[in-house]
């Protein structure tokens, strides 16, 4: 079981143009479809789509739209009642894959809303073997909440005498930096080239001036801050590079996939993919070479698809994805 916990959820409408976006202009739509949304319930979506036991946990009205429509796709999602409406996120997307996304903040949550998702998160965490803490935090919860639940649910299993669920977290900015300067122990982490960078900036590891465009294509300095990161007391760190496939970094080892050849329609939701990818390739006892190849066969075969659709098991490809060891690896 993997349990997903999206603090700050949204109604996803995705606009599929079929021409450039011209600003300023009236421009007809080719598409538009309205999905559930947010980081930890794409990757709880592409999880049952692939036939892998799991629950999304956010705060939500039981008669929300975007709550309905997250049953209504055979999603166990599990919610704690709030007065707002689910935030709205709107995203645009042009041929060829350029994407234009418009988030809303969020409603703010109060502290008792904060302690009951935290005590549900603690309750349903006895028999899961994931607890994948993704997204960003809405206004009114503290940037430490990640490690508020991490240290909870840690201390809860240990009180009680069950084996805590491993924790993997998609997240950036201060939330993320918090959890990492707390102590609490995490086992995974998956940011994007451009998070990664600044995650080692908020946690005062210098890294090399770049144009931000060219973020990530650099393999060894990516790696040369994922491993200064994975001091801090994390299991290892999967690393998202678009196009460029991902690098898989831990203590032992640093692996290397190249993204196969597709074409882009949307790369909404392909991070979150390649997330749950690599999760589910651990729930069936893969190594780490397979756990990276089905986490870039995940994420290719979401961003061929529109909108914010997540792909099948039988829509990703992990055998035809290469994956090599890094030099640093290779010295060691």
């Amino acid at each position: 079981m993997i349990i997903t916990v999206t603090l700050n959820p949204s109604f996803d409408r995705t606009i599929d143009l079929d021409a450039p976006l011209e600003r300023g202009q009236v421009q007809r739509a080719a598409r538009a479809v309205q999905e559930p949304g947010g980081k930890g319930v794409n990757v709880s979506r592409a999880l049952h789509t692939a036939g892998v036991n799991t629950i999304a946990i956010l705060p939500g009205g039981s008669t929300d739209p975007m709550v309905l429509a997250l049953l209504a796709d055979g999603i166990d999602a599990r919610t704690v009642p709030v007065t707002a409406a689910i935030r709205s996120n709107t995203t645009i997307t042009e041929p060829g894959g350029t994407t234009t996304k418009l988030n809303e903040p969020g409603a703010p949550l109060s502290a008792e809303t904060a302690t009951a998702l935290l005590d549900l998160i603690v309750s349903q965490s006895t028999d899961a073997t994931w607890l994948v803490l993704a997204g960003s935090m809405p206004p009114g919860l503290p940037p430490d909440f990640y490690a508020r639940i991490v240290s909870e649910v840690r201390s809860t299993a240990a009180r009680d005498g069950y084996a805590a669920p491993r924790i993997a977290v998609d997240s950036s900015g201060e939330p993320l930096a918090a959890l990492l300067n707390s102590g609490e122990a995490v086992d995974l982490i998956k940011p994007n080239a451009e998070e990664l960078f600044e995650l080692a900036t908020s946690l005062g590891i210098s890294v090399p001036e770049t144009d931000p465009e060219s973020l990530g294509s650099d393999d060894d300095s990516v790696v040369e801050i994922a491993d200064q990161i994975l001091q801090r007391g994390l299991g290892a760190a999967l690393i998202t590079l678009g196009s460029r496939g991902a690098v898989l970094a831990s203590a032992t080892d640093v692996l290397r996939a190249a993204a196969p050849r597709i074409v882009a329609r949307s790369t909404v939701g392909a991070g979150d993919c390649s997330l749950a990818g690599y999760l589910l390739a651990s729930e069936r006892g893969d190594d780490a070479a397979g756990r990276l190849a089905q986490a870039v066969a995940h994420g290719a075969a979401a961003a061929s698809l529109p909108g914010s659709q997540v792909p099948t098991l039988e829509q990703t490809r992990p055998g035809g994805i290469a994956v090599t060891r890094h030099p640093r690896a290779l010295a060691e």
